[in-house]
């Protein structure tokens, strides 16, 4: 009862943050799930909600197949560095060593959206980029659940309209989560460590949370909320890289 109502608890929140910034849903979750249980079963527990809003994400606008051919060599280098990752992989027994990871990501994405107002434009190199792109976040994604860095700040740097940008990261999202369910379910044996009842229970509360924070959105500052969301980030992360020493 106690991890139900945990869970409740933090897929409204996570769903509320997405709903109000159009983003976080995963990235929150798994820092908040992973002061609880592990990575790897926070990991598996999001990828039922985190599918489903995804995919929403992605098919809103529409020429799915057009975005597909534009960045399949993205969506490669995403499976390549899945497969073949530089980094330590989620399992049972890398509880520690992935929740650093994961909060040295929470750390620098926090630090990105305080601190970095203008990107580079980097849309004349995205031909050679993408595969590089794609290989570090797929490698990041089987170590840390998450895969909002580089792909957020890469996307953004390629100058993409607002609803082309919001469809692109819904791509990236859903294929990464893709990615990610197959890794756990065919190599790590996941199935037989992950409650998967309660991930299809965190999709409720989830798409609570999303209703909720779009309510909200114009209720309050988008910018004011956005800031104490990074700041709360990189203090979670933090956290997560002290915690593992103590």
């Amino acid at each position: 009862m106690d991890m139900l109502l945990l869970v409740i608890a933090v897929f409204i929140f996570a769903g509320l943050v997405k709903g109000t910034l159009g983003l976080g849903l995963p990235t929150v979750a798994m820092g908040l799930m992973s002061m609880a249980i592990s990575p790897f079963q926070a990991a598996a527990l999001l990828i039922v909600p985190s599918m489903i809003t995804n995919i929403w994400q992605l098919f809103a606008e529409g020429k799915v197949w057009a975005l597909i051919q534009r960045f399949w060599s993205l969506l490669l280098g995403i499976v390549l560095g899945t497969c073949w990752s530089f980094l330590p992989t989620l399992s049972a027994s890398s509880g520690k060593t992935s929740e650093m990871l994961l909060g040295g990501m929470l750390i620098a994405y926090g630090g990105f959206g305080l601190f970095v107002k203008q990107l580079p434009d980097l849309s004349r190199h995205a031909g050679w980029l993408s595969p590089i792109v794609g290989y570090i976040g797929g490698a990041l994604i089987v170590s840390t659940g998450v895969i909002i860095i580089p792909a957020v700040p890469y996307l953004q740097s390629l100058r993409l309209k607002r609803d082309e940008l919001v469809q692109s990261l819904g791509l990236v999202f859903t294929f990464s989560t893709i990615c990610l369910a197959i890794y756990l379910y065919l190599y790590t044996g996941a199935s037989s460590v992950v409650d998967y009842r309660l991930a299809w229970l965190a999709v409720l509360p989830a798409l609570l949370g999303m209703w909720w924070g779009q309510k909200i959105r114009y209720k309050i500052a988008e910018e004011k909320f956005r800031r104490l969301f990074f700041v709360g980030l990189m203090l979670l992360g933090l956290y997560m890289l002290g915690s593992p020493l103590t």
